[in-house]
């Protein structure tokens, strides 16, 4: 099994989208939301090199914005 993490915030929507489409597809995640978690915050930056949301991870790959052909890839490939 993958590890899946998503940083988000409660405000945006392609966190949002994110979110619900790994949730139809079955796929657990942690929800880490970096507007509330500072050190989910600053990890998020170390890894992503950004500070904008939202960012996955899926093992040691990162995926920034809602790119799904890349989670797909990632996820089911």
């Amino acid at each position: 099994m993958k590890t899946v993490k998503v940083y988000s915030t409660s405000t945006c929507p392609y966190c949002r989208m994110v979110k619900e489409y790994l949730k139809a597809k079955e796929v657990s995640f942690q929800d880490i939301n970096v507007a509330e978690d500072k050190s989910g915050l600053e990890e998020m930056v170390k890894i992503s090199g950004q500070m904008g949301v939202p960012v996955i991870t899926v093992d040691n790959e990162v995926v920034t914005g809602f790119d799904q052909a890349s989670l797909d890839k990632l996820l089911f490939e």
